[in-house]
């Protein structure tokens, strides 16, 4: 793998992952509908637009038009820049300092760097660009972080298995802006007794279908990035 200082790294994680953002976002976008639909509510007594991946792909499509299916894009491409810039960033400082060559190194520079990375990325994750201000005014700079006690060791995981081994997981439930729950017990214990246990699997599928595109082009595009630039360094020099 090429050798990149960290701030180029910041640049070219957060490009490779923008990138994959676009190619995934339609799965995003599914996904959520599939997980929002019947929130909290009994099973059963709440109607169902959406029924598996390519009928929910026809739904959306033919409710929205085809862009609808990159809605929310914007902020899918804030929070891929903002969290994956952070976590390549400080995962290439461990890389510079040694710390990945020490037996597990990779898998606790992963968590590090995912955790950082979910931390600044909590925000953009949270509500689009619009709601911000609103966010803001309502609850408080505080209010930007609603959410981060499940982000935070979800990309710690993820990122330290990415990271040490190019897979990754990143699929959460959107929580209309955290007002229904109070944290990530308390959106468990609601979703298992109002929607029951099988509830919390919902929108598996297209999370599934997600993931495996977005971290191989992800993890795709960051290592011809790092290439490209490493290229350059060299001519330079």
């Amino acid at each position: 793998m090429e050798t990149v200082p960290p701030a180029v790294d910041l640049v070219l994680g957060a490009s490779a992952c923008c990138l994959a953002c676009v190619f995934t976002n339609p799965l995003e976008v599914v996904k959520t509908r599939l997980q929002l639909q019947g929130e909290l509510q009994a099973r059963g007594t709440y109607p169902r637009p959406y029924h598996g991946f390519i009928a929910s792909v026809a739904a959306v499509a033919r409710a929205d038009g085809l862009w609808g299916l990159q809605k929310g894009l914007a902020a899918g491409l804030l929070y891929q820049g903002l969290m994956n810039g952070v976590r390549f960033y400080c995962y290439s400082l461990a890389c510079q300092a040694g710390l990945t060559q020490q037996p597990g190194g990779t898998v606790v520079a992963g968590a590090v760097a995912g955790a950082l990375g979910a931390f600044v990325g909590s925000p953009a994750y949270l509500t689009v660009l619009g709601a911000l201000e609103t966010i803001w005014r309502q609850q408080g700079l505080l209010g930007l972080w609603q959410g981060v006690g499940g982000a935070v060791p979800r990309v710690m995981v993820g990122s330290a298995a990415q990271l040490a081994t190019f897979a990754s997981a990143k699929a959460w439930v959107q929580k209309q802006q955290g007002q229904l729950y109070g944290g990530l017990t308390d959106c468990m214990v609601k979703i298992w007794r109002q929607e029951g246990p099988l509830a919390l699997y919902k929108g598996l599928g297209p999370a599934y279908l997600r993931l495996g595109p977005h971290t191989i082009l992800s993890m795709l595009f960051w290592d011809e990035l790092r290439k490209l630039a490493g290229r350059a360094q060299h001519k330079g020099t």
